[in-house]
């Protein structure tokens, strides 16, 4: 008789255990048991938090509403309170309002949901460029602004990884270097497949599509490194595309981009590489 008491307790713990969690990580990078999502770096990723936050207390509200009536309804009107039943088949008044009422909870949810995606869709004032441009599988990032400063930025190997101290399928060996607090503008590409340029904490998500360069923006709001991942399913090594962007501040980042340029300043195109790589093949 106290099993289900004990299973009641034991799963509110649990839940109780990872929330504390997921709010005291920092959330620059996912946790076990995280629940709900990674701490805002990023004004976009701020009203993400905000919009998700009101509509998950908004479907609350409906759903114990929903709830406590469908439990008056097998209170109240089973057979055994009403051996009778009613003959009412028509409220006119009900069904305008089970109509009216549900469109506009919908109309009141679209509203700043459609003002987030114009706000999150294009760079007002940008201070900076960086193309990013999904491959199979890993990412190169561009710097128009900075000369065309160019590289490719690869997993970190399993093995290495554990060695260094580095975390597994997430640090690569060149991450994207941005500002904080600026405004940065972020085109994305591919050259092969429809890969997505998603880092969770600072609300980026865009998918980058051969043929199209897509837009959006970001500006961090601290410094530190902000882990992401390829989440469109791209092919075999899908789950190794990950993404590390650092965010150091604007005064360091004149002088990374000058030790950038001297560091990549021998590193051979990549389509120079594709092209040699096909003719090697046909040797």
């Amino acid at each position: 008789m106290q099993f289900f008491p004990r299973l009641m307790a034991a799963s509110a713990a649990m839940i109780l255990g990872a929330a504390w969690l997921a709010a005291d990580a920092g959330a620059q990078q996912p946790l076990p048991w995280q629940m709900g999502f990674q701490k805002a770096f990023s004004p976009v990723m701020e009203q993400i938090d905000t919009l998700h936050t009101g509509v998950l207390w908004l479907v609350t509200i409906i759903t114990l509403f929903v709830g406590v009536l469908l439990l008056i309804v097998m209170l109240k009107f089973n057979h055994k309170a009403n051996p009778n039943p009613s003959t009412t088949s028509h409220h006119t008044g009900l069904e305008i309002a089970w109509t009216v009422i549900p469109i506009l909870i919908l109309v009141g949810m679209a509203i700043p949901s459609f003002r987030l995606i114009y706000y999150q869709d294009r760079a007002h004032e940008a201070d900076m460029t960086v193309k990013v441009t999904g491959h199979q599988w890993y990412w190169e990032y561009t710097y128009p602004d900075s000369d065309n400063l160019n590289f490719r930025s690869d997993i970190i190997p399993d093995d290495e990884a554990r060695k260094t101290g580095k975390i597994r399928l997430l640090d690569v060996d060149n991450p994207l270097v941005v500002p904080v607090g600026k405004n940065i503008r972020i085109l994305t590409a591919s050259t092969d497949v429809i890969h997505s340029f998603y880092v969770p904490s600072l609300g980026v998500q865009r998918y980058a599509i051969p043929g199209r360069t897509i837009e959006t923006w970001v500006q961090v709001m601290a410094p530190g490194i902000y882990y992401g991942q390829c989440n469109q399913i791209c092919g075999k090594d899908h789950a190794r595309m990950p993404i590390a962007v650092r965010a150091i501040p604007a005064e360091e980042f004149a002088t990374w981009v000058a030790e950038a340029k001297k560091k990549f300043a021998t590193t051979t195109p990549e389509t120079a590489v594709q092209v040699a790589a096909v003719m090697e093949r046909q040797r």
